[in-house]
C-alpha cells in the first residue's frame, strides 16, 4: 500500500496569474519536441500496443504491403506521442491540469517513415464554475502538424481545466464512486468481450450499405491495471516524465510542477496517474487513466469500423468524468447521419465510452470517409 505523500500545500488561482496567461493568447507555447518524430516500426508497434489496437495495418508489415496504402500506417492518435505541448495546459504554475478533450482532424494517414513536426499555440482561456473544484480554467489550445515538405498533416484543438488541488479534494465530489471489483466469472466475461472484438480489414465498408441506426460493434479496454497506463506511456510518452539529473534540473526551475513524495523527493504531476495517494490530492479517489489514452480507445473502435478502405477525418471527444484504475470501458458507437460533399462518401457516427456502473465517461462525434460502390 502507498504511504501518504507529505503534506503539501498547493496553490490557489490569482487574478495577476490569469491576467499574465491572458497575455499569451495567440502566441506559441514552446516546449521539448514530440515523443516520437517519426512515424518508425517501433514507434507505430509500441502506440498501437500501448492502446490495445491490434490491427495489422499498424502491425504487420506482409499484411500493410498489400493494402492500399502500400507498407505501414500508423493508428490516428498517434498524433499524441508527435507534440509534447498540446495535451497538458501550461502556464498557471501550481494549479493541477486535467485533460478534458478535444477536437482532430486528419488530411491523410500517417505513414511509415513520416517525419512530423508540430507547433501548439493558446487559442483561449475562459474561467468556469466547477462543481468539482470551485473555479476551473478552461485553456484551449490548437496544435498543428506538418509533415518533412511543410504539408499539413493534422490540427488538433484540445482542452484542459485547471483546478486547484486542495479546493478539489476538500469537495470530494467523486469519493461516492466505488472502486471496480471482480469474481473469476466477471473478469473471464470481460476477457470473453476482447475475443468478441471485430475488425472489419480488408472488406470495404462501403458507404451504399451504411443505414442510420446502425450500431458499431463495441471494443472493451479493461480492467484498467497501473500495468496498462504503464504500457501506454510506453507508447505515448508522458507530458513531463524524466528521470534523474534531468528531472532535478527540472524540478528546479520549475518547483510549482513538483508533487512531493511520503519521503521528501520531487514526482511529476503525473504521478496522479498510478499513485492512489496523489489522487486524492486532486479530489480524484483513486489513480486514473490519462484523458488523451480514451480518445486514442474510441479512435479504436472507429478504424475498426471502417476497415483499410476507409478514413478516419476527424473525431470531437470530450472526458466527462475519470476513468479509475479498476474500471473497465465499453467503447460504442452507431451511425447518426450520412452525405456525400465534394466526391466524398461521409458518415457521421456518435461515440461514447461507458463504464461497468453504466456511467458514460467520454463522448462525441466522429466523422469517417468511407468507399462508394460507384466510384
Amino acid at each position: 500500500m502507498t504511504a501518504a505523500p507529505k503534506k503539501q500545500t498547493f496553490d490557489h488561482v490569482t487574478d495577476e496569474a490569469l491576467a499574465e496567461l491572458r497575455a499569451e493568447i495567440g502566441t506559441e507555447i514552446k516546449g521539448p519536441p514530440g515523443y516520437i518524430t517519426e512515424a518508425t516500426r517501433d514507434g507505430i508497434r509500441h502506440f498501437a500496443m500501448g492502446i490495445g489496437d491490434e490491427n495489422p495495418l499498424w502491425l504487420d508489415e506482409d499484411y500493410a504491403t498489400k493494402s492500399r496504402f502500400g507498407g505501414l500506417t500508423a493508428p490516428p492518435f498517434i498524433l499524441l506521442a508527435m507534440n509534447k505541448t498540446a495535451w497538458g495546459a501550461r502556464g498557471l504554475r501550481g494549479i493541477h491540469s486535467m485533460f478534458s478533450g478535444s477536437y482532430f482532424e486528419w488530411m491523410r494517414p500517417i505513414k511509415l517513415g513520416d517525419r512530423i513536426t508540430s507547433k501548439t499555440i493558446l487559442k483561449d482561456i475562459e474561467v468556469k464554475k466547477s462543481q468539482f473544484a470551485g473555479r476551473a480554467i478552461k485553456q484551449t489550445r490548437e496544435a498543428t502538424f506538418r509533415d518533412a515538405a511543410g504539408e499539413v498533416v493534422a490540427i488538433a484543438r484540445p482542452y484542459s481545466f485547471r483546478i486547484e488541488r486542495d479546493t478539489a479534494s476538500a469537495k470530494g465530489k467523486y469519493d461516492h464512486l466505488e472502486l471496480g471489483k471482480y469474481t473469476p466469472e466477471s473478469y473471464a466475461r470481460i476477457v470473453a468481450d476482447y475475443d468478441k472484438e471485430v475488425r472489419r480489414g480488408d472488406k470495404p465498408r462501403y458507404w451504399e450499405d451504411v443505414t442510420i441506426g446502425d450500431a458499431l460493434p463495441h471494443v472493451v479496454k479493461g480492467p484498467l491495471t497501473v500495468t496498462d497506463i504503464i504500457v501506454f506511456l510506453m507508447g505515448f510518452g508522458g507530458q513531463w516524465l524524466r528521470a534523474h539529473g534531468d528531472a532535478a534540473r527540472w524540478y528546479t526551475r520549475h518547483p510549482k510542477g513538483a508533487m512531493v513524495n511520503h519521503f521528501g523527493a520531487f514526482e511529476p504531476p503525473e504521478i496522479v496517474h498510478w499513485d492512489d495517494a496523489f489522487a486524492r490530492r486532486v479530489g480524484v479517489p483513486a489513480a486514473y487513466d490519462y484523458g488523451p489514452q480514451r480518445l486514442a480507445w474510441l479512435g479504436h473502435l472507429m478504424t475498426n469500423w471502417i476497415g483499410d478502405h476507409g478514413f478516419l477525418r476527424s473525431m470531437d471527444a470530450e472526458v466527462r468524468r475519470f476513468n479509475l484504475v479498476g474500471d473497465t470501458t465499453w467503447c460504442h458507437g452507431k451511425v447518426v447521419a450520412k452525405w456525400q460533399e465534394s466526391g466524398r462518401n461521409l458518415v457521421k457516427c456518435e461515440i461514447w465510452a461507458e463504464d461497468q456502473r453504466g456511467d458514460i465517461t467520454a463522448r462525441g462525434i466522429a466523422t469517417v470517409e468511407l468507399p462508394s460502390k460507384t466510384a
